[in-house]
């Protein structure tokens, strides 16, 4: 008996061990101390490369020019220096500049969303002739460069007289060809593609049509793909400089529309005396930057428990 005591004794450092192991990785290998510190160590390090570049256009646009060509301060300013927000806000016309934008933007969103809900709930419940092959034109169209079909696109608009207004977004959103809407049609056609038939059949038996079906049954299932093509199809007509530029002229203009001549307009606004161009610092540049995207980060920062819900249940990542 007392040899096979001896023989199950276990040595004093196996507990010391096991102890160590379960600390480092835990119980199933996930739940460890140093599995803990490697996740959490792996975000803050990607999330630090997206949040340097606005970190740095926050931390610069509150400097003054001392502050900028002294060595000595690099993240913190001696001072809060607000001017360059006022010298950006008049070269900016930021008020008038941003209900222009949000004019702009917004309800091509709003109309390429209704659309594309539209187009991809006819393709995910209905059969009719040359369906696929009409589906995979559809979604070639994301594969052409708008570069490709802009000069068209303008002779055309520029005949039936639409150029230089709003209507130059509205009218290919309305037709299914908006800014990459074959991407919304493809979300939309996910979404209705897995809602059971069970559903419709029992609407059908109730009496509902098809368009009561689609929207007092389809849409309201599909709110999350509803609110991710919205948000992504407002951030892709907000960030559109190329095209807005030829269609709307100088008839209408976008923040990131005045952005792209900032300088330019500064230096007419504020020239040096004896008629020379006056030097723009890059704090005042980085203020501009920044009232350009605020309205951005203002919208994700109200809608970002919708998004990522969104995001998540259309088991999509986005661009």
């Amino acid at each position: 008996m007392a040899s096979e005591s001896l023989t199950n004794r276990k040595p004093k450092g196996t507990g010391i061990v096991t102890r160590l192991k379960k600390l480092a990785f835990g119980m199933k290998g996930n739940d460890g101390l140093l599995y803990k510190l490697f996740i959490y160590g792996l975000l803050i390090g990607i999330g630090f490369v997206y949040l340097f570049p606005l970190l740095y256009m926050i931390s610069y646009s509150l400097k003054s020019l001392d502050d900028i060509l002294n060595p000595l301060v690099n993240w913190i300013p001696t001072q809060l220096y607000l001017e360059n927000y006022q010298a950006a806000y008049a070269v900016l016309k930021f008020l008038p500049t941003l209900l222009e934008s949000l004019y702009v933007t917004a309800i091509p969103a709003i109309v390429q969303t209704a659309v594309c809900a539209v187009v991809g709930y006819g393709f995910a419940r209905f059969a009719f002739p040359f369906k696929r092959t009409m589906f995979v034109l559809v979604l070639a169209t994301f594969i052409i460069p708008p570069q490709v079909t802009v000069i068209p696109r303008y002779v055309f608009f520029n005949e039936i007289g639409i150029l230089g207004s709003i209507q130059a977004f509205l009218f290919p959103a309305l037709l299914g060809q908006g800014i990459n809407s074959a991407i919304f049609i493809l979300i939309f056609y996910q979404f209705f593609k897995m809602m059971p038939k069970a559903l419709e059949e029992a609407a059908q038996l109730d009496g509902a049509g098809y368009l009561r079906i689609f929207l007092t049954l389809a849409l309201p299932m599909a709110a999350p793909a509803i609110i991710i093509s919205f948000l992504f199809s407002f951030v892709w007509y907000w960030n559109e400089t190329y095209l807005a530029a030829i269609y709307f002229g100088n008839s209408l203009t976008t923040l990131p529309l005045e952005l792209q001549k900032f300088v330019a307009t500064y230096q007419q606004m504020y020239p040096q005396s004896g008629g020379e161009a006056s030097e723009i610092n890059e704090g005042i540049n980085m203020a501009g930057t920044v009232m350009t995207i605020l309205p951005m980060l203002i919208v994700y920062a109200i809608t970002q428990r919708w998004f990522v819900e969104g995001v998540d249940r259309s088991g999509i990542a986005g661009e």
